[in-house]
């Protein structure tokens, strides 16, 4: 029985050293020693934000009020007199991930436009919120001159998708105006144990086309990055480390099993050997 203890042994070491995670790697607020700093004071870090700029198929808000009660009617895209001046009302229920607009906004198009009533097509696709706002601004004033003109343009929350190695995969909405890329891991529930954080996916969509670039979420200098703030229509993709990959245990709970199984099945097929 030496071969069936050398192989126990050899198998112990390589499951306990290679296939299971150490608990000090993902246990909150521990007793360390106190040569260990629980904290350190860091300098300043200036976040890059740069702003959103309108895609296709995009739901915006349009909001549009003058002094004039019947144009106002007619700009309510959820009366009556709306639906009648061709105004887009968007039908279907809400869903989880679903944008809070989707039922009173306006979907940019195939080709960029919105189509508004009274003041006709826009192409808004590639300029930002307050460009929006600007461009409608403008051709609202040749109908309607004065200061009490008032225009809203904006999306609703930041829409994005979770895949891969989250607690809770899926498409969500956060209804703020900027988020980070860890608020949105946390809503997804956060990533899982075997996480690929130093290799995370994000694909982002631009008005030419979509780009996958590649993050490490254990550098700090994320925070100075172009990805520290999400975008609407991101997608994020975690990959499994090579424990998940392989099969082994996460655990050193599951390690163990798994090695008891493997040993007992080697043993049997070495006593069955020596036998015959």
């Amino acid at each position: 029985m030496n071969l069936g203890k050398k192989l126990f042994s050899c198998l112990f070491i390589a499951f306990t050293a290679f296939g299971c995670i150490s608990n000090k790697r993902v246990i909150y607020m521990q007793d360390l020693p106190q040569d260990q700093n629980a904290f350190s004071l860091g300098e300043m870090v200036n976040s890059q934000f740069e702003e959103y700029l309108l895609q296709y198929n995009d739901v915006v808000e349009i909001n549009i009020k003058t002094p004039d009660p019947l144009l106002n009617q007619m700009f309510d895209i959820n009366s009556s007199g709306a639906s009648s001046m061709g105004g887009r009302m968007m039908m279907g229920g809400m869903m989880n991930g679903g944008d809070i607009f989707y039922l009173s906004g306006y979907t940019l198009n195939d080709e960029g436009f919105v189509e508004l009533p009274v003041l006709g097509k826009f192409k808004l696709v590639g300029l930002t919120a307050d460009q929006a706002k600007e461009l409608i601004e403008k051709e609202l004033e040749k109908i309607v001159r004065g200061e009490d003109n008032f225009v809203r343009v904006r999306l609703g929350g930041i829409r994005y998708s979770a895949l891969g190695e989250f607690a809770r995969p899926g498409k969500y909405t956060i209804l703020q105006n900027r988020v980070t890329i860890f608020e949105a891991i946390a809503n997804a529930g956060d990533l899982t144990v075997t996480a690929k954080r130093d290799n995370i996916m994000l694909i982002r969509q631009y008005p030419e086309g979509s780009k996958v670039h590649r993050i490490n979420l254990n550098h700090k200098e994320i925070m100075t990055s172009d990805f520290y703030f999400l975008r609407p229509n991101d997608m994020i993709y975690a990959e499994p480390m090579k424990v998940r990959e392989i099969g082994t245990g996460v655990t050193l709970l599951q390690t163990t099993q798994l090695l008891i199984s493997l040993v007992t099945v080697i043993l049997l097929v070495y006593t069955t050997t020596n036998t015959n």
